[in-house]
């Protein structure tokens, strides 16, 4: 199975300061290219319309959102590619790699999809017990689903490839302790949310551990395919088939309507499943658990 090969990248202040260059240079790509792709999505919205897919029964612009992170996704994949290649005029020998390689990282994909799937069940049925939330009712909408898979894949694509395979991974080229650059990546990650409904101290502990959760196969493997799938299908079950908020953001109709109590502690309030401290018992735990498994695992050799 081949897997990327990735020497450990020594400390300098050279390597440093391109750093500080890249972050300048990718936001600059991806700028530019958000904003001619957005005026060509602007164009596509009218026909669109004629098909009555503009918004869904909430009034939510759906095709404009989608559209929207479409063309985020595209831009920082491209910021990312380009930077890559740039580095490697500067500093020729291999130490880096872009993460989106499928090849030799089937496990970690679907390594994704199971661990969202398991947090969700578990926390789900955990705050469903202790009596945080009620199921009120069931309202299957099969296009509704399908469109928000949909726009939660390329939300993932583009929050990962900045987050994850441009900040955690220049910064461990640059030569910072994987674990450093993980914390510091992740404490990004949650500050990007602060402008989000009901965004307070323990919504940014969780999505602080929620970025450190996404980034602890990367770190060993180098590939973003795990926390893609994994950011993926944890925003869908999360919002559109479960019925929370999603980071206190809502996205229309649900496949479950839940009823929420008071104690925001155990359900996480307006913020959803991410401002709950059930998320954060389970976090801790997965991230533990992910980060044993790679120290001890020698099919999965640490690298760093």
């Amino acid at each position: 199975m081949n897997r990327d090969k990735i020497s450990p990248a020594p400390f300098s202040w050279k390597r440093l300061g391109w750093f500080v260059i890249e972050i300048l240079l990718f936001a600059a790509i991806v700028s530019v290219v958000y904003g001619f792709l957005f005026i060509l999505a602007g164009l596509l919205r009218v026909p669109l319309s004629e098909l009555g897919i503009n918004e869904n029964d909430t009034g939510i612009d759906s095709a404009f959102m989608l559209m929207s992170e479409t063309v985020l996704a595209l831009g920082s994949v491209i910021g990312l590619l380009v930077v890559h290649k740039l580095s490697h005029k500067v500093f020729p020998y291999p130490t880096s790699c872009t993460g989106l390689s499928l090849k030799g990282h089937g496990r970690e994909l679907w390594a994704g999809v199971g661990v969202a799937a398991g947090l969700y069940a578990a926390g789900f049925l955990l705050t469903l017990l202790f009596g945080g939330i009620a199921i009120a009712g069931i309202h299957f909408h099969g296009p509704a689903l399908l469109q928000t898979w949909v726009f939660f894949f390329f939300v993932a694509i583009f929050e990962e490839t900045m987050c994850r395979g441009f900040l955690l991974g220049r910064m461990m080229d640059a030569g910072v302790n994987k674990f450093v650059a993980l914390v510091l990546s992740s404490a990004i990650f949650s500050l990007l949310h602060l402008a989000n409904p009901g965004f307070t101290a323990l919504p940014f502990a969780n999505l602080l551990l929620a970025g450190i959760l996404l980034g602890s196969a990367y770190i060993y493997t180098r590939n973003l395919w795990f926390a893609i799938t994994l950011h993926w299908f944890w925003n869908w079950l999360q919002g559109p088939v479960l019925g929370f908020e999603v980071s206190g953001n809502s996205f229309g109709g649900s496949l479950l309507t839940l009823e929420t109590t008071d104690n925001v502690l155990l359900n996480g309030g307006s913020f959803g499943f991410e401002g709950s401290l059930v998320c954060t018992a389970l976090m801790l735990a997965s991230i533990l658990l992910i980060i044993l498994h790679y120290e001890r695992n020698k099919k999965r050799k640490p690298m760093y």
